[in-house]
Order: C-alpha cells, then structure tokens, then sequence
C-alpha cells in the first residue's frame, strides 16, 4: 500500500477528486492532508473516508512539526493540489522524488514565484498565447522548476478571457491530475 499526503491551499477540488478516486483502490491511499488555512468542507470529506486532516499555515518555524506528521502518518509521497506554500527543503530532501506538484500552465511559461491561479491565466490572456494547459511535475528546490511528468493543453480563442481560460483549465486538472498522480505512484518503485 502505497500511501500520499495531500496539500493544499485553497478549495480542495483537486484533493477532493483524489480522495474519492483512492478511496476505491486497495493499492494507494490517501493518509492525511495538510491545509494551510481553515477548509471546513475538505475537513468533513476527510472524515468520511478516514483521512487525517490537518491545518498548518506552513511557517518556517513549524516544519520540524510537518516533516514528524508526514513520519507518523508513514507517507511516501507528497501531493500539491493548489499548495501555494514553498516546500522547505528539508522535506524535498526527505521526499526525493516523491512530491508531485500540479501548476496551471505550460511550464517553463508563466511559472516561478507568485505564479499561481488567475495570476497565471492574467499573464497567458496578456500575452495573447494561443495554448495553454496544465504541468504536473516534480517539485525540486526552484519554484516550478523540477522535471516535467506530463503536460496537457487547451487552445485559446480570441473571444476566451482569464475566467474562461480557468474554466478550461480547470476542465483538463479534473480529467488529468488524478489519474497521472495515480499513474506516477504506483509505477514507481
């Protein structure tokens, strides 16, 4: 049994579709999930199927906490569904490898420090790109910077703005993410 920690910053529909998809399985599991800021509605799906929850607003001061946590609950991998937290390094050198980070573009583009969300769709509609997609990949000590799993994408219309470039995007991160992540985990040693 393979098992993953979770993290995430905002709604948690990426999580929440991972959750119900692993739930399913006897060969992944998710074990915790880490939020840094309050998510009643994760907390509650996190009940239901047995998912430790924890909120942690991930300072510097308390990744000593983080990395026991992820000890005690046996994780051998980490997931970012939307964490828009840096991972010290302390626990990507704990984790080689092993923490699998989902960003909202076609990396190298639109990616680094403060790119995350609208700022990123702002950024692509600005400079009138024609594609745009998803990134899931290996977190490495740069933001956005360690090595490409898989990429997808959408094209871009003229008529599409950034809240329909977001739609689109999040349409791609619903039929992907869980299932690459699933895919990466359990065809690695």
């Amino acid at each position: 049994m393979k098992k993953i920690a979770i993290f995430i910053s905002g709604a948690g529909s990426n999580a929440e579709r991972m959750i119900l998809r692993f739930s399913k399985m006897e060969e992944l599991e998710v074990s915790c999930l880490i939020s840094s800021k309050k998510n009643k509605r994760i907390e509650s799906l996190c009940k239901q199927h047995d998912v430790s929850y924890k909120e942690s607003p991930f300072r510097t001061e308390n990744h000593q906490e983080i990395m026991s946590y992820l000890l005690k609950k046996d994780v051998g991998w980490l997931v970012l569904a939307g964490f828009l937290k840096k991972i010290p390094e302390e626990i990507i050198k704990a984790f080689p490898n092993k923490i699998i980070n989902l960003h909202p573009s076609l990396l190298p583009k639109y990616g680094g420090k403060g790119m995350y969300g609208m700022h990123v769709h702002n950024a692509v509609i600005d400079a009138r790109e024609k594609i745009s997609g998803i990134t899931i990949h290996y977190v490495n000590e740069e933001y956005d910077k360690g090595k490409i799993i898989k990429q997808f994408n959408t094209s871009i219309e003229d008529s599409d703005d950034s809240n329909s470039l977001f739609e689109k995007i999040r349409e791609l991160e619903t039929l992907y993410f869980p299932q690459v992540v699933e895919n990466e985990i359990l065809n690695t040693p």
